[in-house]
């Protein structure tokens, strides 16, 4: 007797959780089920996107290489097409090093005008990157060396000439130039002395100061 009670305890404990687990499927079921579809559309999502990327990228990869060439091949009008076409359809950061190759083409070409012009835009332009940008200044203030005025100069790279910044050798040495070929010696003495004073400046920009320093000092005794 107390083995059939057991028994029927049992069944009717098993026939509860069978209920239950009915009761919390109709619940949790449709939930459960959502998102594990979900789990499957976003990794086929992301394995379609990723497959897309680096298809694009790929493609673009090719492109710039392309133009590279015929660059390199002397065919400078045919390069600029090709970088100005990979600007506007480009991906990932191929639009911007192709808006840098258009930009030396123009310079290498003599158009030191278009050259300054494009170096400023990049120079400018916040979805270019940081370092990116102050490379962009650092062209445009050497092009404006021969090209410009000490203020324009100025304007490009003096604020990348302070303590610090990984290019104030190239910006101070690009502020000095400018402000020799002004005539303004005591201030182009004032940006050399900068270089030679700074012990991480790069041994061949510290040499080129040092002879400038030189050349100040024999130019002013004479005078």
């Amino acid at each position: 007797m107390a083995d059939q009670n057991d028994s029927f305890i049992r069944e009717v404990n098993d026939e509860i959780r069978s209920e239950q687990m009915q009761r919390a499927w109709r619940r949790l079921g449709p939930i459960i089920i959502t998102v594990a579809v979900l789990v499957v559309l976003g990794t086929a999502g992301y394995r379609v996107y990723e497959y897309w990327t680096d298809d694009r990228s790929s493609q673009s990869g090719d492109q710039f290489l392309a133009a590279q060439k015929l660059a390199a091949d002397g065919k400078t009008d045919e390069a600029l097409k090709a970088f100005e076409a990979l600007e506007k359809t480009g991906f990932g950061s191929y639009p911007v090093l192709a808006d840098f190759r258009s930009a030396s083409l123009l310079a290498q070409k003599g158009d030191q005008k278009g050259a300054i012009a494009a170096f400023q835009a990049l120079g400018k332009d916040k979805a270019v990157p940081e370092a990116l940008r102050d490379v962009a200044h650092i062209r445009a203030g050497w092009l404006l060396i021969d090209n410009g005025t000490y203020e324009q100069v100025s304007a490009e790279v003096e604020a990348l000439a302070t303590p610090g910044n990984g290019m104030r050798s190239s910006a101070r040495e690009a502020l000095g130039l400018a402000a020799y070929k002004a005539g303004q010696l005591d201030r182009a003495r004032e940006w050399f002395e900068q270089i030679v004073e700074d012990t991480q400046a790069p041994r061949n920009v510290s040499s080129r100061a040092q002879i400038m320093l030189d050349n100040i000092t024999a130019a002013t005794k004479t005078s």
